[in-house]
């Protein structure tokens, strides 16, 4: 009876934290679809880099988990698991208000600027091209300053979910069930995500009658959401979580990154996140080029295949890991290649179903056979997750020079054929000397 009444007293931390996992797959994913409606508000002025400065938002995101990662670990064990959670609820409600700060200021203080190109692109239509000197609104600077205090605040939030998640006993389910229902929340509000920002937030507009004053409720409705969860998380009491430090005397005695498969699993990760970001983040963009009537269905679709594909993955356990990766992989690159020769969008969607079950297997691959090593071999892999910030960034760099998305698929396709490497040869234990 003790240990029914142990198991029940974690259902409300538990749901507490199917709502955060939630609120990291809405965050990440409104945050890349923020570069469509924010390249039309900010970027009329932009010039000949208009993409690079739109991808740069992406980049921002990303590069606060490169930054913050070891901070996050070092917060941990300084502070625990619970201050850390704050911790990065508070970050969140910081990022919120600069997104507000940002349309703030756009509206009191960039305006004035950029009337005048505004009501000659109104007049000129869908012909119109800015030829004048290049203007970057400060609105831009603080919204790239609220994209990377977000993604640092998820780096701490994700790095004490998990261990909750699983920590969190509920009666009739294991820690793989409670993953598994806390994955399905992430990314069921990641695939809504790009239609909340295009039909909801800014309410079917685009273009020119984008009204960046749109931001305001939405984040004001997050940061009264994330403040009850921080006042919740208070009341309650959440179960102990164990060190994760090695063993006291434990020596490591060679880096962990003689094993050459867990180095190579570093850098699938970094092709693995950065095409993934590359297609969820730079399809509408790559559509809204191509003049499609909603940009941001196809995104929708994309993130909607990921989510099918990982409740299916579920049913392929008894497949290896490297034959779910290879194959993913090469289906995958087949389908970037024909879209990027037919120069069509759509196919690009179907990646997503296989980019979705990716993740675990390169990490099942990259972590085999290091022993008192996977600790430290887990914290390397999360270094991958840069290529988020490197590969969209490049690819918008590639949309300014080549004038246009068709050609810059190829960065993708190259992505997708080093994880058919990985899953072919790299993988293999080998520890170099």
């Amino acid at each position: 009876m003790t240990q029914q009444k142990q198991a029940q007293s974690y259902l409300v931390p538990f749901i507490i934290m199917v709502v955060l996992m939630s609120l990291v797959g809405l965050i990440t994913n409104l945050n890349g679809q923020f570069q469509a409606p924010m390249k039309a508000a900010f970027l009329l002025m932009a010039g000949a880099q208009t993409n690079t400065l739109t991808t740069l938002l992406t980049f921002a995101f990303f590069f606060g988990y490169l930054a913050m990662g070891v901070p996050s670990a070092k917060y941990i064990e300084r502070n625990g698991y619970k201050k850390t959670l704050i911790f990065g609820l508070f970050g969140l409600i910081a990022a919120f208000g600069l997104y507000e700060l940002s349309a703030y200021i756009f509206e009191t203080v960039d305006l004035a600027t950029f009337e005048p190109a505004i009501d000659a692109a109104r007049a000129a239509g869908e012909g119109y091209k800015y030829e004048g000197a290049v203007v970057i609104p400060i609105a831009y600077y603080i919204f790239l300053v609220a994209a990377f205090v977000a993604g640092s605040a998820l780096t701490f939030l994700q790095a004490v979910l998990n261990p909750y998640i699983v920590a969190c006993s509920v009666k009739g389910t294991t820690g793989v069930t409670r993953q598994s229902i806390a994955g399905t929340g992430n990314s069921s509000m990641a695939t809504i995500a790009p239609l909340l920002v295009a039909h909801v937030i800014f309410a079917g507009k685009t273009g020119l009658d984008i009204q960046i004053s749109s931001l305001y409720i939405p984040f004001l409705v997050l940061i009264v959401l994330v403040g009850g969860l921080i006042v919740a998380l208070t009341q309650i009491n959440l179960p102990t979580i164990a060190s994760a430090e090695k063993k006291e005397g434990e020596v490591l005695e060679k880096s962990v990154w003689s094993f050459s498969h867990l180095a190579l699993g570093v850098v699938a990760i970094f092709m693995y996140v950065g095409v993934e970001v590359c297609v969820g983040n730079n399809i509408n963009l790559y559509a809204e080029n191509k003049g499609l009537s909603d940009p941001a269905l196809l995104a929708t679709l994309y993130w909607g295949l990921m989510l099918v594909g990982r409740l299916c993955g579920s049913f392929l356990s008894s497949i290896s890991a490297s034959k779910q990766l290879a194959f993913t992989s090469a289906i995958a690159g087949i389908l970037v290649i024909v879209a990027m020769v037919l120069d069509n969008p759509y196919f690009l969607i179907g990646a997503g179903l296989f980019h979705s079950i990716m993740w675990g297997a390169i990490f099942a691959l990259a972590i085999d056979k290091l022993g008192k090593y996977t600790a430290a071999g887990s914290g390397a892999l999360m270094m991958g997750i840069v290529g988020g910030a490197i590969l969209p960034l490049l690819q918008g760099f590639l949309a300014d020079t080549f004038h246009g998305w068709q050609w810059t698929w190829g960065i993708v396709a190259i992505g997708e054929a080093y994880l058919l490497y990985y899953a072919l040869a790299g993988h293999k234990v080998r520890q170099l000397p």
